[in-house]
C-alpha cells in the first residue's frame, strides 16, 4: 500500500515539475480544456447518471445542473486571474508577491457530491500549477474515475502531463491515510471524522466542518418568496448539500402563514406520533443519522416512517422542541426534512441560531429572509458562522452562485468554531504559496504622539 501511494505521488511530482514554470497563457489554455471536458452536457449527464446509480443518493437532473453550474462558476472565478509570476504589487511598502505552486495535493471527496467536488477543486488546483490525487468515498469511486478521465482528456488535448490528475481506484481508509502523509497539502471535503484524520496526518490540511443551516424569517420578509426559496434549497438533490436549509426560525406572527406556503410547495407537517416514527427511521440508535435516508426522496422517507398523505410529499416538516440530543431534529439531516421553530423577539431568534449551530454546524452557515437591516446586521454581528445568506437560497448561495459574490467552491471552511483553519470557501488562493519580495523604502518611523496620544490624554504619561 505504501509503495502504491508512493508510486502515484512520484508520478504526480514529475508531472507537476513539467508545468511549474509554464506561462500564464499555457496554464489558462490547460484549465479551459479541462473545464470544457467537464462542462459538456453529455459529460455532465454521464457523471450525474454514474453518481445516482453508484451512490443511490440525490436527483439525476439536479446533479447535472450542479455539475455544470459549479464547473462554470469556478471557471468564471478563474478567468483572467493571474496565478503565475507577480500577483500583487505594493509600491508604498516596497513589496511584491510572487505566486508559487504548492506541489502535489491530496483531495478527499465525498459521496454526496461525487463529481461536482472534483471540478470545484481540480480546476483551481490546475490553475495554480499543482497536481492533484483524488481519494473518493469508496461508494463513489467509479464516478470519480469517470470524472477524472474527462479531465485527463482535456490535459491530453493541450499536451499537459496526464498525471496531473490521478485518482485512487480502490480507496480505503488506510490508502487515504497514506496518501495524506505523502502529499504536500490535503483538502478534505466530507464527514467530521475524516476531516479530523486529515488535520492529524502531519501534512498541512484544509478541512471543512459539518453543515446545519438555520434560516430566520422575520415579520418583514417577503413570505411567499422566502417559502419558495427554502423549498428550492430543501429539495434540491434531495438535500445532499451540507448547506441545505435544515431549520427555519419563524416569528410567531407569521408561523401559520408560512406553514401554509410550505404546504402549497408540497411540505407535510408531521404530528407528534409521526415525528416519533420519523425519528426512529432517521436515527435508529438515537444518535447517528442513518445512511439509508441521506439523499433520499421525501416520499421514500415518508414510506419508511409509515407517513401517509393524500397529496404528494416533497419535503417533510416537524416542529422543533429542544436543541440537543433530546431532539435530534435540531441536528444536520442531509435529507428533505425541515425543522420549524418559533420566536417572539429577535434576540430569541439569534439565540436559537447560536444554540442549533453550536449543537451541530458550528461555524458553517445561516441565513435570514428580512427587509430589516437592523435584524440583518444583528445576526451578522452575533452568529458564529462563516457565511450568512440574505434573502437567498441557502443551498445555492453558500457555495457561490451567479447572483452573489461568494467564491464558487464545494469545500466550505467553518473557522475555528468548526475546527477548521479557514472561515471561507476554499478556492484558488488556498492552493498557492507566495514569495514576498521586499525592497528598501524611505523610513516610516512611527510618531509616539499618534500612537499613544489618546492614551496619554486619558491616563497621562
Amino acid at each position: 500500500m505504501e509503495d502504491t501511494i508512493r508510486t502515484i505521488v512520484e508520478k504526480a511530482r514529475a508531472a507537476q515539475k513539467v508545468i511549474e514554470f509554464w506561462p500564464q497563457e499555457r496554464v489558462d489554455e490547460m484549465v479551459a480544456a479541462v473545464g470544457w471536458q467537464l462542462y459538456q452536457l453529455s459529460h455532465a449527464e454521464a457523471c450525474a447518471r454514474s453518481a445516482v446509480s453508484e451512490t443511490g443518493m440525490g436527483v439525476y437532473e439536479d446533479k447535472v445542473l450542479k455539475h455544470q453550474k459549479k464547473t462554470m462558476g469556478v471557471l468564471r472565478d478563474l478567468h483572467g486571474l493571474q496565478t503565475v509570476g507577480v500577483i500583487e504589487t505594493d509600491e508604498i511598502r516596497g513589496l511584491i508577491k510572487v505566486a508559487k505552486p504548492v506541489g502535489v495535493i491530496g483531495a478527499l471527496t465525498p459521496v454526496t457530491n461525487a463529481s461536482s467536488t472534483l471540478s470545484s477543486n481540480g480546476l483551481p488546483i490546475l490553475k495554480t500549477r499543482n497536481a492533484v490525487i483524488f481519494s473518493p468515498h469508496p461508494k463513489a469511486k467509479a464516478t470519480c474515475e469517470l470524472t477524472c478521465n474527462y479531465m485527463r482528456a482535456g490535459l491530453q488535448q493541450v499536451g499537459a502531463p496526464l498525471d496531473l490528475i490521478q485518482n485512487i481506484l480502490e480507496p480505503s481508509v488506510a490508502m487515504t491515510q497514506e496518501l495524506m502523509k505523502q502529499v504536500d497539502l490535503v483538502v478534505a471535503t466530507g464527514g467530521s471524522a475524516m476531516v479530523k484524520v486529515a488535520y492529524s496526518s502531519g501534512t498541512p490540511a484544509y478541512g471543512v466542518g459539518a453543515g446545519n443551516a438555520v434560516v430566520i424569517i422575520d415579520e418583514t420578509a417577503d413570505l411567499s418568496d422566502a417559502a419558495h426559496k427554502i423549498f428550492l434549497g430543501k429539495t434540491f438533490d434531495n438535500a445532499t448539500s451540507c448547506s441545505a436549509e435544515n431549520s427555519v426560525v419563524l416569528h410567531e406572527s407569521i408561523f401559520n402563514t408560512m406553514l401554509g406556503f410550505f404546504q402549497e410547495h408540497g411540505g407535510y407537517l408531521c404530528d407528534a406520533i409521526e415525528k416519533a416514527r420519523l425519528k426512529e427511521v432517521m436515527w435508529p440508535d438515537g444518535i447517528h443519522l442513518s445512511a439509508h435516508i441521506v439523499g433520499q426522496s421525501a416520499a421514500k422517507i415518508a414510506d419508511l416512517a409509515a407517513i401517509k398523505s393524500k397529496r404528494e410529499i416533497k419535503f417533510l416538516m416537524v416542529q422543533g422542541e429542544a436543541v440537543g440530543p433530546e431532539d435530534m431534529f435540531s441536528a444536520e439531516k442531509l435529507s428533505p426534512v425541515l425543522t420549524l421553530w418559533r420566536y417572539q423577539d429577535f434576540e430569541e431568534a439569534i439565540k436559537l441560531v447560536a444554540d442549533i449551530t453550536r449543537f451541530s454546524g458550528y461555524g458553517h452557515s445561516c441565513g435570514i429572509h428580512s427587509q430589516d437591516e437592523a435584524h440583518i446586521t444583528a445576526l451578522a454581528m452575533h452568529a458564529r458562522v462563516s457565511r450568512i445568506m440574505v434573502n437567498q437560497v441557502q443551498t445555492f448561495g453558500n457555495s457561490g452562485n451567479f447572483d452573489n459574490g461568494m467564491p464558487v467552491a464545494l469545500t466550505l471552511g467553518c473557522g475555528t468554531w468548526g475546527g477548521n483553519i479557514v472561515s471561507e470557501n476554499v478556492h484558488w488562493k488556498h492552493f498557492l504559496n507566495t514569495t514576498w519580495v521586499s525592497r528598501a523604502i524611505a523610513p516610516r518611523i512611527p510618531d509616539e504622539a499618534v500612537i499613544f496620544g489618546d492614551h496619554w490624554n486619558k491616563f497621562g504619561h
